[in-house]
């Protein structure tokens, strides 16, 4: 049996997961990770990765969005 893995357990989140994790809107998550330089997005090819634990202390450090 495959265990179901949790999105606080993942360490890349797609923009939708993200989004769900955050409570951030996808459109909003995508204008934060637009850079290609953002510290906290890994490209593979066109598709964006979010590096979880980095955007999550990134945000906690942010008064608003």
């Amino acid at each position: 049996m495959k265990k179901e893995t949790t999105l606080s357990e993942k360490a890349l989140l797609t923009l939708e997961e993200a989004s769900a994790y955050f409570n951030i809107g996808v459109c909003k998550m995508r204008e934060l990770t637009n850079d290609e330089n953002c510290p906290y997005v890994l490209w593979n090819g066109n598709k964006r990765l979010i590096k979880r634990q980095l955007l999550e202390e990134h945000l906690n450090r942010l008064y608003s969005i």
